[in-house]
């Protein structure tokens, strides 16, 4: 009897044994957390990447400012102060001076994919420049070497874009040489224009402005011919000259003939 109580026993106690195994091996496994990847939750990819600001010395935007078609890929700011700019900037640059430069951005929405160098006197500004110019999405920037680090045949006349041109023209309160040929001229120009060679503006001086500090615009096809016109009024002592960039070859203009 006695060893029929300790078999029992035994027999209980191995049943336990194996309840409690089974109940063990029935929880589910309990996984470790996945490690986080960049493509994740909280760090996910959107896809706006900003683009790379590139640098630029001086001898090769001066190249780029002495071939009349590589000037056309590329727009150049010159962010200093407009007194500074008219003391002399790169050759085809526009003035966007640094304090307002980012309220302005609009006005050069069309270049957002396209080549935009900026410039100043150090690289200093120009850089501030090109880094809000990424921020807001432009996607071929450089930075260049300033005007007094690096050697830049300067010029004192300034640049514009299309639609101050446009807006003088309607006003016809300016004085515009342009620099087309004869035949496009009379079939249309803007109001108070003159025609003019480029090579020979000394054969209009007659109808130029006699206050040499009245403003002038030049404009042609590409301006290329009235950067010509622009640089023969500023020896001619004309101190307020500017050359359209945007020629009636890349912008049909609306003339008052």
């Amino acid at each position: 009897m006695r060893n029929c109580k300790r078999f029992f026993a035994a027999l209980l106690a191995s049943m336990m044994m194996f309840s409690v195994v089974a109940c063990s091996s029935s929880e589910p496994e309990e996984k470790e957390p996945a490690a986080q990847t960049s493509g994740d939750v909280g760090s996910e990819d959107t896809g706006d990447e900003k683009a790379e600001i590139k640098t630029m010395d001086a001898a090769e935007l001066q190249k780029i400012e002495d071939d009349k078609d590589k000037k056309e890929e590329c727009l150049v700011i010159d962010v200093r102060s407009e007194e500074e700019y008219k003391e002399g900037h790169v050759k085809f640059a526009i003035n966007m001076p640094i304090d307002t430069f980012a309220d302005n951005l609009s006005s050069i929405e069309e270049w957002k994919d396209r080549a935009v160098i900026t410039v100043c006197n150090t690289g200093k500004k120009s850089g501030e420049a090109a880094d809000i110019l990424v921020e807001n999405g432009f996607t071929d920037v450089t930075n260049a070497e300033g005007v007094k680090d690096g050697v830049y045949n300067l010029v004192t006349w300034g640049n514009i874009r299309a639609d101050e041109l446009q807006k003088a023209g309607d006003a016809g309160d300016v004085a515009i040489v342009d620099l087309r040929d004869a035949k496009d001229y009379e079939a249309g120009h803007f109001k108070n224009a003159i025609n003019a060679d480029p090579e020979k503006m000394g054969d209009v001086e007659k109808s130029l402005p006699s206050d040499k500090g009245a403003k002038i615009i030049t404009h042609c096809y590409s301006g290329n011919k009235s950067a010509v016109a622009a640089q023969a009024l500023v020896e001619m002592g004309y101190t307020n000259v500017y050359n359209c960039l945007d020629g009636a070859k890349e912008v049909e203009y609306i003339f008052a003939k």
